[in-house]
């Protein structure tokens, strides 16, 4: 009896737990809303990492959010934040052993989304050039007394 409830406690500890089951890092695919390509800081408490865009970045899972700093090719700029959200197997964790502490410290239950766009504006149309001011070629004089 006490070997069955050893293997359901391990069992369960292992379906339950994030932190023997899950991965600290997670992929999340970044693209620019109107295609565009560029460079993207990308930060949380857990690490920092740059790349180019469009893109798939391996990032820490964290539970605060992850912040993005960024700019295309032609200059524009975008920067903003990712929320974190948690995932289900804290839940489970949290009736078995640890009652989900080890969890709520390595931040493995923790999820971002697979799949992220950044908004971006789109370029300004080029301005059109002043219409041509007719240059006056008189000269007007006054009388000297």
């Amino acid at each position: 009896m006490n070997r069955l409830l050893i293997a359901a406690l391990t069992a369960g500890t292992m379906m339950g737990c994030a932190t023997l089951t899950e991965d600290a890092m997670t992929p999340v695919a970044f693209s620019f809303s109107d295609g565009s390509n560029g460079k993207c800081n990308l930060s949380n408490k857990r690490g920092a990492w740059m790349a180019d865009i469009p893109t798939t970045v391996s990032v820490r899972k964290s539970d605060d959010a992850l912040k993005y700093d960024c700019h295309t090719n032609d200059g524009r700029k975008a920067f903003g934040a990712i929320p974190s959200e948690m995932g289900g197997k804290i839940v489970a964790s949290a009736v078995f052993i640890d009652f989900g502490i080890t969890d709520a410290i390595t931040d493995k239950h923790r999820q971002y989304p697979v799949n992220f766009v950044i908004p971006i504006a789109k370029p300004e149309a080029p301005a059109s050039s002043p219409a041509a001011v007719p240059t006056s070629t008189t000269t007007t004089s006054t009388p000297s007394t």
